[in-house]
């Protein structure tokens, strides 16, 4: 790590990402679903360098099948924060159960990422059904962070109810769109009091670049990765973009302007 590297990390203005009380040193979070095996499912989230890895419960096997392959086996809770989800769920109610299975499965941890689903063709939240999941989820003591849109009010109010986090979509799951809406992001950003992460939209490490120059917290992907011709090598890259962005955020750009600025002033020159 370089002096400045050094710097930075050590000394602020960066500080750790902290979600419900806990600091990590990775803002990138990864999924757990559509890799070829567990395997690779393995080395492709150490390759990202996440720290928290989210898990659909619906989907996946973590120890409800005692005959079948446990994805914990591959992630395990002694290495990883494991953020179960409510992939799948089209109704509040389906939601909370969910999440309540879960928290059997995984110990009695509260930490969960709520999405509701509104279409199955976009797969865009459901926000009614979103809010009153999660007003049940945070009495029940649940830590929520939630899928939204990327609107503005509706992030507020989600942490205005007491989400521990607001993840606003940056495109439609799995599209690989990229940030579709940046100012909407930064909006968000600009009047969050808790941790803003982009999930969903991602499709290569510019994205990932871009969503961290913005300001975002922390960002989730998993197809982006997992649906890569080379996982692992795409793990290394986000991991690599997610820190780049972050800290050229952190640094702070130049203005835009219109017109050229000489690198080189002609004040003092000899000729």
């Amino acid at each position: 790590m370089s002096a400045v590297i050094s710097h930075i990390s050590s000394s602020g203005p960066e500080t750790p990402l902290t979600i419900a009380g806990v600091e990590y040193s990775s803002r990138l979070l990864t999924g757990s679903g559509k890799y070829r095996d567990l395997e690779e499912t393995r080395l492709a989230t150490e390759a990202s360098g996440a720290e928290i890895v989210t898990v659909a419960i619906r989907r996946t096997n973590m120890g409800q099948n005692p005959d079948e392959p446990n994805v914990l086996d591959a992630i395990p809770m002694d290495k990883y924060t494991i953020l179960p989800n409510t992939a799948g769920c089209y109704t509040a109610e389906d939601a909370v159960r969910a999440c309540r299975l879960a928290r059997e499965l995984l110990d009695g941890r509260n930490l969960v990422k709520l999405e509701v689903i509104g279409d199955e063709k976009t797969l865009y939240p459901d926000i009614t059904a979103t809010l009153e999941a999660a007003q049940t989820l945070i009495a029940d003591g649940f830590d929520v962070m939630v899928y939204t849109t990327d609107d503005p009010l509706i992030a507020k109010r989600l942490e205005d109810m007491g989400c521990v986090a607001v993840m606003p979509l940056a495109a439609p799951i799995g599209s690989g769109l990229g940030i579709r809406n940046p100012y909407n992001i930064l909006t968000i950003i600009e009047n969050a009091n808790v941790p803003i992460l982009v999930d969903a939209g991602v499709g290569t490490a510019s994205d990932a670049a871009i969503a961290m120059e913005l300001g975002c917290d922390g960002i989730l992907m998993n197809t982006a990765i997992a649906a890569a011709k080379n996982p692992l090598l795409m793990a290394s890259a986000m991991k690599k973009a997610t820190e780049a962005g972050r800290e050229a955020f952190l640094a702070g750009r130049i203005p835009r302007k219109r017109y050229a600025s000489a690198s080189s002033p002609i004040e003092g020159t000899f000729f």
